[in-house]
């Protein structure tokens, strides 16, 4: 993580990663997991819930529950004696926003519902489970929640009902989160611009038919990251970009991304914005949750049908060489 052009070089030394909560042995595996990155050099930034949950939690209700963020807090009070000084960084809540509005208005996550009260309801609860985790860790690591956010307009500038429309979103989306933030840090996901359109069954509209788009069918906006960081900005905290990256099968485009998005992050700090670090997603490709395996995000491919064989990437390195030295023009430099 560091700053690009205009601030101290970074390191390329952090690994972001989430804990799991099913069971002691998966505690336990984590755990294994901080000590292997202590013993070679990684600094650890550590993420206590990353969408997935265990069954007894989701069968009580999972985050619709009365106790959702009481037992939450237990999980959080059992596990920091363990990694209060093992990682010096602690994300609460990876994007409590989309848990929310997936899970309980779009039903496109689990628990797979369509419900405006109860996606209200859950996410009153993820704020409280975020603030919860900030008590518990008082005194130790510094803490924040990584938010997911999208450049959202409204599909139809001259639309009433899509510049309302918006406009709830953004405040049930963005405010409600960003207001009276705890913690010492807030995080930033940012991908793409999303075109709110209630007309539209899943509520945003599709991409202009000429835009540039990523495997996951997302478009390419790369400014929207500067706005969206200044947006963040009014939380008066300083910012760390947990999430930023591109779906495909072209590494040059990754590579392309790359440019165009640090240089939006770079404007943005020239311009007064408070960023601290920046975390590509993701170092490997992942299981991208709905869409599984098709989309390749990863500055290391992983070849699933040959031993999940690794494949470093030009773009790992490109990268690697902007993290070394804190300069944007390094990623287009030879080793």
């Amino acid at each position: 993580m560091g700053h690009v052009d205009g601030g101290p070089p970074g390191r390329d030394n952090a690994h972001r990663f989430a804990l799991e909560w099913w069971s002691q042995a998966a505690i336990d595996h984590y755990l294994r997991v901080l000590d292997a990155l202590a013993r070679v050099g990684l600094t650890a930034f550590t993420t206590l819930h990353h969408f997935t949950v265990p069954g007894w939690f989701a069968d009580r209700g999972g985050w619709a529950a009365p106790d959702a963020v009481d037992l939450f807090a237990r999980y959080v009070e059992r596990i920091a004696p363990h990694i209060r000084d093992r990682t010096p960084y602690v994300c609460t809540v990876n994007e409590p926003q989309i848990v929310a509005l997936f899970g309980y208005l779009l039903g496109y996550h689990p628990p797979g519902l369509r419900n405006p009260h109860l996606w209200h309801r859950v996410t009153r609860a993820l704020i409280g489970a975020h603030e919860a985790a900030v008590d518990i860790f008082a005194g130790g690591p510094q803490t924040g929640v990584s938010l997911q956010m999208p450049d959202l307009q409204p599909a139809r500038g001259d639309d009433p009902g899509c510049v309302a429309a918006t406009e709830g979103l953004e405040r049930e989306m963005i405010d409600v989160y960003l207001e009276d933030a705890k913690g010492d840090f807030v995080g930033v996901q940012y991908y793409t611009r999303m075109r709110v359109d209630p007309a539209h069954p899943d509520y945003f509209a599709p991409a202009p038919p000429d835009a540039p788009l990523t495997q996951m069918g997302w478009e390419l906006n790369p400014d929207g990251l500067r706005k969206t960081l200044h947006k963040a900005a009014r939380a008066g905290k300083p910012i760390v970009i947990t999430e930023n990256g591109v779906a495909t099968d072209e590494d040059t485009e990754r590579v392309d991304y790359l440019d165009s998005h640090l240089a939006a992050v770079r404007a943005a700090m020239r311009e007064g914005v408070d960023v601290r670090g920046y975390t590509y997603w993701s170092a490997f490709d992942n299981f991208e949750w709905a869409e599984g395996y098709r989309p390749l995000f990863g500055l290391v491919g992983i070849d699933r049908a040959g031993g999940l064989a690794r494949q470093v990437r030009p773009s790992a390195h490109a990268f690697g060489r902007v993290a070394r030295t804190g300069r944007l023009a390094a990623l287009r430099e030879a080793d």
